[in-house]
């Protein structure tokens, strides 16, 4: 049967059109070079949009003394050693410029009385260095790239999913999707593609992400392209998932709310931060307060729901509705629930992959000739643990320089050889779900991953429980093979579930094995059974499925920089 298939050429693909993806857009449109950008979820709705407590640089606004060598020092050492020296060296000397170019393109930043850019405490930093507008910075930064790739002209296409990256003899040609309305297929030439299609958050049952986004698409799509991830297992828990509705357990309360004084406590009432970082209590790094909320609820002391109270009651109405107007408004909304009156009920909710894919820390470049990946699809900049308003400048810093590496790899062919069972190969990617007819459902299936990497490769974790994850994985991946995919007049959602069930499938093994692997606690990673933190293990995993796993070194931290990594104090700090 002959298939609705258009094809298009262009000489940088970009997939993803959230914060990552545009900005390397808008550097090649800059540039003069042709660019498309395509993503799965309309671009003013993508998930950069719900990151809310503000932006690092150290502009020294607030406090003069601040450097870029002290951010890269808070940055490494939060990490606890496992991010790269040299990407958190390119990102905190980057990032001055990235608050310089989202200026250029007209965002309106929260400034002092002098016209200062104003800036934050966020936990874990030295000095005041997070640039925010309201709490809803990660929105206006979604709203100024998608104003600035407009008066650009920038192509974008919308409601297009990607199915496979087409490689041939070890470099990238293009890539392979379907529109989600009328399934249309596309075939895209490129001579670079840049991967900035999020991380793998959603394959857990209380996420900040919602449905059908963060999948772990970035994973499968490079992995099947002949490329490495790293860091599976170091996913960031943030402390304060709403729990109510079902439909956004996971939606986040941000931590702009313990910033300005709110207070946890157990069903007891007791303020049980004290037990765990006294002197920081609730303005504690994110890993110690998502591993003491889930401690407390484990044993016993957690609220009716399974969760904890944060309580903002006590603040002066103004305050609330000034500095958290988007809690309040996200409480009100989805749970009648007026916060300048009653307490939140909240639990940890898987809140961002900090691996991702393997890449160099110079231009972000993988194992494939000119595919690059950025954003939350990357890893190396945050380790065991990241710092709040790190990710949305690694976005700015890194999509500006893969904008120009992916240019400069283009310029540099003299010709692209393409291959046409690589193409053969993705159109039969979508013609065999189209046509599978099994008893399996493909939600039913995703569900089950979700419980199982919820069950066992939480917040807590420990051998037998990864163990028993593995086993149950296998048996879902054995019943994948017999799903029943079935579009309908709605559009073709139910072929995308069908990838993004591949892509969950994938990302949660690589989870897992990780996981299993690395034998102590390190920051995100608390392994009930190894309790310690273990100096042998100061290593990055990366694993693919033909490999498994391989320790990789960490370069040495320049002087500097580790001259700069003390103590770092938490008084009047916002948390992350």
């Amino acid at each position: 049967m002959a298939i609705d298939e258009q094809q298009l050429s262009t000489t940088v693909l970009v997939i993803g059109t959230g914060g990552a993806g545009l900005r390397a857009a808008i550097e090649l449109a800059e540039a003069g070079v042709d660019v498309l950008a395509v993503g799965k979820r309309p671009k003013d709705d993508a998930h950069t949009a719900l990151a809310a407590g503000g932006i690092n640089a150290a502009l020294a606004t607030m406090d003069p003394e601040d450097s870029w060598q002290q951010h890269a020092a808070d940055t490494l050492k939060e990490s606890y050693l496992l991010a790269d020296p040299r990407t958190a060296e390119i990102v905190t000397q980057g990032a001055a410029r990235g608050i310089d170019d989202l200026e250029r393109y007209g965002m309106a930043f929260a400034r002092e009385e002098d016209g200062r850019i104003s800036q934050r405490f966020f936990g874990a930093h030295t000095f005041r260095r997070t640039a925010f507008a309201g709490d809803y910075t990660g929105l206006e930064i979604q709203r100024t790239l998608i104003r600035r790739a407009e008066q650009l002209k920038i192509p974008v296409l919308d409601g297009v999913y990607i199915t496979r990256l087409l490689v041939h003899d070890g470099a990238v040609f293009g890539a392979y999707g379907f529109d989600l309305t009328d399934g249309k297929r596309y075939l895209i030439h490129a001579d670079a593609v840049i991967l900035a299609a999020g991380g793998h958050t959603r394959i857990w049952r209380r996420t900040s992400s919602r449905r059908d986004e963060n999948t772990g698409d970035s994973f499968r799509l490079a992995v099947e392209a002949g490329t490495r991830l790293r860091d599976a297992e170091l996913v960031q828990f943030h402390p304060s998932g709403i729990i109510e509705p079902e439909n956004a357990a996971g939606t986040l309360v941000s931590e702009a709310a313990r910033g300005e004084g709110g207070i946890l406590r157990n069903a007891l009432g007791e303020r049980f931060m004290a037990r765990y970082d006294p002197d920081r209590m609730e303005l504690s790094t994110r890993d110690r307060v998502a591993l003491a909320s889930y401690t407390e609820i484990k044993e016993g002391r957690g609220t009716p729901k399974g969760g904890v109270w944060l309580d903002v009651s006590h603040l002066p109405r103004q305050t609330i509705m000034t500095r958290l107007p988007r809690v309040y408004q996200t409480l009100l909304d989805l749970q009648m629930l007026d916060i300048t009156r009653e307490p939140i009920e909240i639990a940890p909710t898987a809140h961002y992959s900090m691996g991702g894919v393997w890449v160099r820390p110079e231009d972000h470049s993988t194992d494939v000739r000119g595919l690059y990946a950025i954003g939350e699809a990357s890893s190396g900049l945050h380790g065991a643990n990241r710092l709040g308003g790190n990710s949305l400048i690694e976005l700015l810093v890194f999509g500006r320089i893969t904008g120009q590496a992916a240019a400069a790899y283009s310029r540099s062919l003299t010709a692209q050889p393409r291959s046409a069972s690589a193409v053969a190969q993705a159109r039969a990617d979508i013609d065999d779900l189209l046509s599978a007819d099994g008893p399996e459902n493909v939600r039913a299936l995703q569900r089950a991953i979700r419980n199982t990497m919820t069950e066992h490769a939480g917040v807590v974790r420990d051998e037998e429980g990864l163990s028993a994850g593995l086993a149950e994985l296998s048996v879902i991946e054995k019943r994948m093979e017999d799903v029943g995919v079935h579009p309908d007049i709605a559009g073709y959602q139910d072929l995308a579930h069908a990838f993004d069930l591949k892509s969950a499938a994938l990302a949660a093994r690589a989870t897992l094995e990780a996981a299993l692997e690395r034998r102590e606690t390190r920051g995100c990673h608390n392994r009930s059974d190894y309790p310690d933190l273990d100096p042998a293990l100061r290593v990055n995993l990366v694993w693919s499925p033909t490999t498994g796993i391989t320790r990789e070194s960490i370069p040495a931290i320049p002087d500097e920089i580790s001259s700069l990594m003390g103590e770092v104090s938490t008084e009047g700090k916002l948390v992350e």
